[in-house]
């Protein structure tokens, strides 16, 4: 794992770039911030960013099906070269493709996400295409909690087992929020570990917010050499990093003006 300090570091510049982002038209704070911490580990320890960039055959595969979050995926591409870091200031802007949603159009970008569970069952298609040619290359899907309500989420983890697809990881950013709701208070998705394992998966926990549990988490993949799909339900907090907004459903969606944003700002800089 890259060391500890330089991990973090990268995560606060995310998260401050995601503040840049929600004014103007605004973006899907919440979720980017549960999920930004995630991001920074698979883009700087898993994914080979050189193949990426050259758009390799054989390169790795990161889909962001919970495309609502793509904030989070602007700014780690942004600090792995893949997009132009003076990019990010023309999020909504009509000169630019940068939006709420992925963009086939944007450097590093494999699917256009937006219909919650269409991400998994693209996803699958990749990590098909590349056991059968033999590629030596992994497929990261991250799914957020809600979108398993996705009827076709549920299809999906079977036919991904039935064609062992070991070389797919999901990552399920399990913030316990749907909306402007809890999941549980929505449709219950609990016991989620035992779902997955009857649907023929390899099922992990950890702390989406703590590297350290995330790298023992994917090491632990590294040495397992079944057949079975991966799945990690990462336990994360909507909004983590600024108090303020963190776990709030009024914050599920940041618009905010310039005396807001540096109250944010502020609240950011201090607690990092």
């Amino acid at each position: 794992m890259k060391n500890l300090h330089t991990l973090k570091q990268i995560s606060h510049r995310c998260r401050l770039d995601i503040l840049e982002m929600s004014q103007n038209g605004g973006t899907f704070i919440g979720a980017a911030y549960s999920c930004i911490d995630v991001l920074v580990y698979v883009y700087t320890n898993l994914l080979d960013v050189k193949k990426i960039k050259k758009k390799s055959t054989d390169r790795d595969i990161f889909i962001l099906s919970k495309g609502h979050g793509v904030a989070a995926l602007y700014s780690i591409l942004s600090e792995v070269k893949l997009l132009d870091r003076k990019r990010l200031s023309h999020h909504l802007s009509t000169k630019d493709n940068i939006y709420w949603h992925p963009n086939l159009d944007m450097p590093g970008i494999e699917f256009h996400t937006g219909s919650l569970g269409h991400g998994l069952t693209i996803g699958i298609g990749m990590a098909f295409e590349s056991k059968i040619m033999n590629k030596n290359n992994k497929t990261i899907v991250v799914m957020g909690d809600g979108e398993l309500n996705e009827g076709s989420v549920w299809e999906s983890l079977l036919i991904a087992n039935a064609y062992q697809l070991k070389n797919l990881i999901v990552i399920v950013d399990r913030n316990l929020r749907q909306a402007n709701k809890t999941t549980e208070d929505l449709i219950p998705l609990e016991p989620l570990n035992e779902k997955f394992e009857k649907f023929g998966w390899d099922v992990f926990e950890c702390n989406g917010h703590d590297f350290e549990e995330i790298n023992s988490v994917f090491a632990s993949i590294k040495n397992n050499h079944n057949d079975k799909p991966k799945i990690i339900i990462t336990k994360t907090i909507r909004g983590k990093g600024i108090k303020s907004i963190e776990d709030d459903p009024n914050f599920w969606f940041g618009d905010f003006n310039s005396d807001q944003l540096i109250k944010l700002k502020n609240e950011l800089v201090g607690e990092n």
